[in-house]
Formats: structure tokens, sequence, C-alpha cells
């Protein structure tokens, strides 16, 4: 099984964050590998990783970082392939992680999902492999169903909570 999504990462101190995109991805059946890069301690294995990315058959990257927050753009600088930016909270409450990675200059597209939004990078990715595979377009219709049946469940269960002004 080859990788088709890499998740990489700053340092191992992000994989709280991006292991909620190995989860979905694996719950997915979507091979994927992990690794950490740092644009700034790795930057020579940061570009070959790049670089090779799409001749090693992967499809997406989805890259998290926090302060500075380097690493996506740096990463969709070598490739051609999509980047999908993560931003980690460490200071200014990811905001400045967010803004390294949404300022990129013309010509270097990255992605961007909200701060510790690994989760909503992996569904991006998913979505866009569904483009051309109808599999995986059906098991993301499922689980976005499933997300409408918790809400409609929720609400039901709401119902039963009893407050004395409570008009529902």
């Amino acid at each position: 099984m080859s990788p088709i999504v890499s998740i990489i990462m700053g340092s191992t101190s992000d994989l709280p964050v991006m292991e909620k995109a190995a989860k979905f991805l694996d719950e997915m059946g979507i091979p994927f590998e992990m690794n950490a890069f740092s644009a700034h301690r790795t930057p020579q294995e940061v570009e070959a990783f790049a670089r090779t990315a799409e001749e090693r058959g992967l499809k997406v990257i989805i890259a998290g970082a926090g302060m500075a927050a380097a690493l996506p753009g740096v990463v969709a600088a070598s490739t051609t392939l999509p980047v999908i930016g993560v931003p980690i909270k460490g200071m200014l409450d990811g905001l400045d992680a967010m803004l390294s990675i949404i300022q990129m200059p013309p010509g270097i597209p990255v992605a961007t999902v909200g701060v510790n939004g690994a989760q909503n990078a992996a569904i991006l990715a998913a979505e866009m492999l569904a483009l051309s595979d109808n599999e995986l377009a059906q098991k993301l219709h499922d689980y976005k169903q499933g997300l409408k049946e918790k809400i409609v469940k929720a609400n039901e269960e709401l119902k039963e909570v009893k407050y004395k002004f409570k008009t529902n």
C-alpha cells in the first residue's frame, strides 16, 4: 500500500492536533504517511520531500505548523500538489500561524483550515481525492449524513431538557 496523502508537521509536539487528520483518513481507508519536518531546522529535507512527493504517488499534502508556520508555504513552493495548511495553536492563540499560512504570495497557494483544524484538513483532502473516486465520494456522503443525523438526534434530546421558561 502506497500513501496518497502525506501528513507532515513541524515536530512531534504537533501530533496531538495532527492525529485528528490521521484518524479521519484511516476511517475513510485512505493510505497516508506521517512525518515531522521543520522548515527552519531541516530545510533540505523539506525541499527534498516536496520535490519528490508527486513521483512517490502522493496526491495531497497536509502540513501543520505553529508560530512562524512556514512549513506549508515552503512545501507548496516546491510542488504542484495541493497543500492544505493547518495552523497550530501556540502563541497568540494560533493567529500568528494562521496569518503565516494564509498570506502566501501569488502563484504559491496553500489551502488553509481553522486553527487546530486537522480533521477538516483531512476532510478537504478526501473531498479532493473523491473527485476521481466514486467509492470515496460515497463514504464522504455517508459521513456527512451521519453529521446531520447527530444534530437531529441532539435536537430530539434537547426537547426533553426542561426549564421553567423554556418554550420548546
